[in-house]
């Protein structure tokens, strides 16, 4: 997945774009700062995304500030699953829950 880094996003940009694989990384105006600040001083600059503890790291100085995001969301891009891809994900649940119904 691909990602955008903010200090604020509008819910239908970022909705759209986790559904599309961007992964939005919302950030204290300070650390996006940074972020800038480290792309001015060098344009390969190396950030790391750890979408499992959800935390954004300046690879040069280690600074790293943490993100929110929806555990469903979390887990269709660890998978690279789209709603429907998610959906067949777990059939299995969902026929059982559908047989204990009938």
């Amino acid at each position: 997945f691909r990602v955008v880094v903010s200090s604020f996003f509008a819910d239908i940009f970022r909705n759209n774009a986790l559904n599309n694989g961007l992964l939005p990384i919302r950030v204290s105006e300070e650390f996006l700062k940074a972020v800038f600040d480290e792309i001015r001083r060098d344009p390969k600059a190396q950030f790391t995304v750890d979408l499992d503890n959800q935390t954004l790291t300046i690879v040069s100085d280690g600074r790293s500030e943490g993100f929110e995001i929806d555990a469903y969301k979390k887990r269709c891009l660890e998978n690279g699953y789209d709603d429907v891809d998610y959906l067949r994900s777990i059939a299995d649940r969902i026929e059982a829950f559908e047989a204990a119904r009938k």
